[in-house]
């Protein structure tokens, strides 16, 4: 196959976006050039890289083998970019980097101050839920992901930065705010909202509810920290969830964190990426700048029980 880098790219686009107009928006392409080009990728392939359906395509099994090779050499390509910015000197490049959404809360504090180091450099963000993290991980297409459990069937290396605790919320008015050791058994009462099946505060949740035999009351599934929070206040039902999550409603008096035994979870925020990873001077720097520096620079956000 005699493949060019720009038939790859636009390949990749299309595979990504499943659709040939969006795809040719995104590479400022009209969608004749970029039909023109899978019609000829196609053809030295010798096989059909897409399934069409309506305006939408699907990857065939040739053209999900071929798109995982693309990502992997534009992955290549980018290391030696990196490796000659190196070479020659320069303090800049590029950082990719996906987090939970959760870290969403206290990252962005981290990220800026490590900009305010490298002024230079270029980062591209990704904010997903547990299953978003793992895939990104799979994919190779970020240097370090921000998150609470590592995979444990996935060759990956994590450093520990932060303490994650999850706390049970309520209204401020609600009637077991105002008690003490509150038994476990005694929340089965009342209706709970949950994050979203992929969540990795769902799944600690429980698994902790699992280990203390506690079937979860039913109640609510969300996609964000903030939906939960909202849905508690609104009298809907309790809540778990990051204390990380609480600085702005808890100085309001706008929520409240129950005094649950047993509670809180306590989770850590990790520094995840593959054990295969070959780190850029940036990447290499921003991943001993968190581990070092992050408990000093957030300062009294990190929370101690």
């Amino acid at each position: 196959m005699h493949l060019t880098l720009k038939q790859l790219r636009i390949f990749a686009a299309v595979a990504e976006q499943r659709n040939y107009t969006q795809a040719a928006k995104s590479l400022f392409l009209t969608q004749p050039a970029v039909s023109m080009q899978i019609k000829q990728l196609e053809e030295q392939a010798g096989m059909p890289l897409f399934e069409r359906s309506g305006k939408q395509v699907q990857l065939t099994e040739a053209g999900d083998e071929l798109l995982h090779h693309a990502r992997l050499i534009h992955q290549q390509l980018e290391e030696a970019q990196q490796v000659m910015e190196e070479i020659r000197g320069l303090k800049r490049g590029s950082l990719h980097l996906t987090m939970a959404s959760t870290a969403n809360y206290f990252a962005p504090r981290l990220l800026a101050a490590f900009c305010n180091r490298y002024p230079d450099i270029q980062v591209s963000l990704q904010v997903a839920n547990r299953d978003g993290l793992l895939q990104a991980l799979e994919d190779n297409t970020t240097d370090i992901v921000i998150m609470g459990k590592p995979p444990q069937r996935m060759a990956v290396e994590s450093e520990m930065f932060m303490e994650n605790p999850l706390v049970v919320i309520a209204p401020p008015e609600h009637k077991l705010a105002r008690q003490k050791k509150i038994p476990l058994a005694a929340l089965a009462k009342h209706p709970f909202i949950v994050r979203e099946r992929g969540s990795g505060t769902r799944a600690a949740v429980e698994r902790f509810l699992a280990q203390h035999n506690i079937e979860r009351p039913g109640g609510m599934e969300m996609n964000s920290s903030e939906a939960i929070k909202q849905a508690v206040r609104a009298g809907l039902g309790l809540g778990v969830i990051s204390m990380h999550t609480l600085e702005m409603e808890l100085t309001l008096k706008r929520l409240a964190v129950l005094n649950v035994e047993d509670f809180p979870i306590m989770r850590h925020w990790r520094l995840v990426y593959r054990r295969d990873k070959r780190f850029s001077t940036i990447a290499r720097a921003f991943h001993d700048f968190i581990v070092e520096e992050a408990s000093e620079i957030l300062g009294d956000n990190t929370v101690s029980w």
